[in-house]
């Protein structure tokens, strides 16, 4: 990407965070967001290896954002190359309604589990401290993001709105031309031959992403591409 693209993916999303700093300012119930948006982005132009990252994902009831819960939150942190094992976190989120039997066969989370989680405004708090000035990572990110930006909007009254890397786009990158099902988590990880986790645990996925993440980032620095900027979602 030109400095110029650079500079204004910066300002576009800075204006953005300090628009929402700015709307939140004083409301001692958005706390947690504002902090989060307050907190200096990190440089584009830094070699990625130097910058902190949080690897994330999310255990849901569905796929609409809008409509469907957040059961758990699984994230770790890393800085630069080094993944931070003792910052892994497990969460699980009490949910609004009763779940669903699809559901439950693909996250494993059962009623009796969930009526035992915390409160999604808990559990956002922390992960948005966590969170600070690291960049977020996750494996198709609008999963995430979504959810995310939804939870803080009922939560704190504003937007989600951090730096963000997707390894699903770092493995398109990487892998121009391949199929659409090489691009899923297990395939990509296979490409680089990382061990098989079990899929649908949100701390053992986030750490899948991390470890993959390292992998993409290597590969796309082989070839000259070596700045967070260079893989940051565009």
């Amino acid at each position: 990407m030109s400095w110029s693209a650079f500079l204004a993916a910066h300002l576009r999303l800075s204006w953005r965070r300090r628009w929402q700093a700015r709307r939140l300012h004083g409301r001692a119930a958005a706390a947690p967001l504002l902090a989060q948006l307050s907190a200096p982005l990190a440089d584009r132009r830094q070699d990625w290896r130097s910058a902190r990252y949080l690897a994330l994902d999310l255990e849901t009831t569905g796929g609409d954002a809008q409509r469907d819960d957040i059961l758990s939150f699984g994230w770790v942190c890393l800085e630069g190359p080094e993944i931070r094992l003792d910052s892994a976190r497990h969460r699980l989120v009490l949910p609004r309604r009763a779940l669903n039997e699809a559901s439950v066969t693909i996250h494993r989370i059962t009623d009796d589990r969930a009526a035992a989680g915390e409160k999604l405004r808990s559990v956002l708090t922390d992960f948005l401290a966590e969170l600070e000035d690291r960049v977020l990572i996750a494996h198709y990110t609008p999963t995430e993001l979504g959810f995310i930006d939804a939870a803080c909007r009922a939560c704190f009254g504003g937007a989600f709105l951090p730096l963000v890397i997707d390894t699903l786009d770092l493995g398109r990158r990487v892998c121009a031309g391949q199929a659409p099902g090489s691009l899923r988590l297990p395939a990509l990880r296979a490409r680089y031959h990382l061990p098989r986790y079990a899929m649908h645990h949100a701390l053992s996925d986030a750490l899948a992403a991390a470890e993959l993440f390292l992998a993409e980032a290597e590969a796309l620095s082989a070839r000259g591409r070596r700045t967070l900027g260079d893989l940051l979602l565009e």
